[in-house]
């Protein structure tokens, strides 16, 4: 006899997104290859496999209007929620579309790598853990490459609970400094790349990226990470671009 077909785990990768970054604003918008930073970014995330839907959570703040506006004509799904609770968009955004899975990422890392994506959801789905990351302070995979995984009942348990700025601005702050509570598993890289900067806080970060995508762009849009060492070693002037080690 043939029993039930078993559902499919439903995952939801939530962007978190804003113009009023203090150090670099308006990056998220800034013209990266012809578009919106953002919006590459968005363009490598949906290679990943295992994702069934993408979203953006942003703010109601009024700064953050051109960025909504920007993201709908471009066909992607958005939601709107307090500007300081990031924990309560991703909430909103999870009871608004909801899903098994919600995968974490912030808008400074328009060279995602949509393997990592995968290997770091199918670790969660494997071990059975409550949260799953690639990246733990200096440790893991580059710097702008971080990707946390959580089951949906994680990411509510951990708002119901968050009672501190930290927790409710920074998402995951309870769950994975609560190892006591959470069973936490990380992806390891195939060889450390904590040190390496890839993620776009500042101009020097911008013009770095910059230089890969007209690089690698043209030739081949689904460039790989492997495509960014290779080039980044080839190139002294992008080694240690901004005083920072770049591969």
């Amino acid at each position: 006899m043939i029993g039930p077909r078993r559902r499919a785990t439903l995952t939801l990768a939530i962007l978190q997104a804003r113009l009023s970054s203090t150090r670099l604003p308006g990056k998220v918008v800034k013209d990266l290859l012809g578009r919106p930073m953002i919006l590459r970014q968005i363009e490598r995330t949906r290679r990943a496999r295992r994702l069934e839907r993408l979203v953006v959570a942003t703010s109601v703040d009024a700064s953050d209007d051109p960025l909504a506006e920007l993201l709908q004509a471009a066909g992607v799904d958005v939601f709107r929620g307090p500007l300081d609770d990031v924990l309560g968009r991703y909430i909103g955004a999870l009871e608004h579309w909801p899903s098994d899975v919600v995968v974490r990422l912030t808008a400074d890392c328009p060279l995602i790598d949509p393997q990592v994506l995968d290997d770091t959801i199918a670790l969660l789905l494997e071990t059975g853990a409550d949260y799953a990351h690639c990246r733990t302070q200096e440790v893991g995979f580059p710097k702008g490459q971080d990707v946390e995984a959580m089951t949906a009942a994680t990411l509510r348990r951990a708002a119901a609970a968050a009672a501190t700025r930290e927790e409710r601005e920074h998402v995951t702050w309870g769950i994975w400094s609560r190892p006591d509570l959470y069973r936490v598993v990380r992806l390891l890289p195939p060889q450390e790349w904590g040190h390496v900067r890839w993620t776009v806080d500042r101009p020097d970060d911008f013009e770095f990226v910059c230089e890969v995508y007209q690089a690698l762009y043209p030739e081949d849009p689904a460039f790989t990470s492997d495509d960014v060492r290779a080039l980044v070693a080839s190139r002294p002037d992008l080694a240690n671009y901004g005083g920072e080690p770049r591969v």
